[in-house]
C-alpha cells in the first residue's frame, strides 16, 4: 500500500495535498493526523504546519491478488497470478513453475489459498467477492473428473441397489456431482457428517 505524509496550513488543506499525490478519493485512503496545525500569532509568528498520513487502500480484487502473491512467494514458487473479474466473481489464475506445490493433494493446498484470499478480499469490501483460485487450469480438470466420477458411481448404486459413500470433499466439489446427477431420476444424492469430514453419498432410489 502506498502511502505520503503531506503538509498543509489545516488539516483539511493537508489531507487534500495528500490525496492529490495518491490520485485517490477520500474514501480510499486511510488519513491519520500526526500535526493538527497552529496559527500562530496574526497568522505568522509561531506558525505551525497541520501534518497527516495518508495510506491508500487498493481495491478488494488487487489486495486480494498482493496477498496471494505474498504467500506463493513465501512458499517458494516462481508464478505469475492473474485476475479475471466478473462482477462478484473474481478468479486469480496462477502459471509458473512448480505450482503443483500450490495445488496439493486432490487441491488441498489450493483450496486453503482459495479461503485465505477469500478473507482477505472481504475483509475492507462493502460487497461479497466470491473468489476462486486456479493454477494450470486445475478447477476444470477437476470438474471434468468428478463428473465421471458421479457417472460411473451412480451406475454402480442402480446395479447393485446400494448406497455409495464418496470420500470427503468441499461443498463446491459435492455441488458438481449433484449438479451433474441431479436429472438421473433413478438415483438420489445427499450429504452426511460435520465439516471438514462431510460427504456425498449416492443412493439407489427404491
Amino acid at each position: 500500500m502506498r502511502e505520503i505524509t503531506a503538509t498543509g496550513l489545516s488539516v483539511e488543506e493537508a489531507v487534500q495535498s495528500a490525496l492529490i499525490q495518491l490520485n485517490a478519493k477520500r474514501e480510499e485512503a486511510e488519513i491519520t493526523i500526526l500535526e493538527e496545525g497552529k496559527k500562530g500569532f496574526l497568522g505568522l509568528f509561531g506558525a505551525k504546519p497541520a501534518v497527516v498520513k495518508a495510506v491508500k487502500i487498493p481495491n478488494p480484487a488487487e489486495e486480494a491478488r498482493l496477498f496471494l502473491i505474498e504467500v506463493i512467494r513465501n512458499m517458494n514458487v516462481q508464478a505469475e497470478v492473474e485476475t479475471i473479474q466478473e462482477g462478484k466473481n473474481v478468479t486469480f489464475q496462477i502459471e509458473g513453475d512448480k505450482v503443483a506445490l500450490l495445488i496439493g493433494k486432490r487441491g488441498q493446498t489450493l483450496n486453503s489459498l482459495q479461503y485465505l484470499t477469500q478473507l482477505v478480499a472481504n475483509r475492507h469490501s462493502n460487497q461479497y467477492l466470491h473468489i476462486t483460485v486456479d493454477a494450470e487450469n486445475y478447477r476444470t480438470r477437476r470438474r471434468e473428473t468428478l463428473v465421471q466420477l458421479a457417472q460411473k458411481l451412480a451406475h454402480q448404486a442402480v446395479r447393485t441397489s446400494k448406497e455409495v459413500p464418496l470420500e470427503p470433499m468441499p461443498s463446491y466439489e459435492r455441488k458438481i456431482i449433484h449438479a451433474a446427477l441431479v436429472n438421473q431420476h433413478r438415483i438420489s444424492t445427499y450429504s452426511v457428517g460435520e465439516e471438514p469430514n462431510r460427504h456425498l453419498v449416492i443412493a439407489p432410489k427404491k
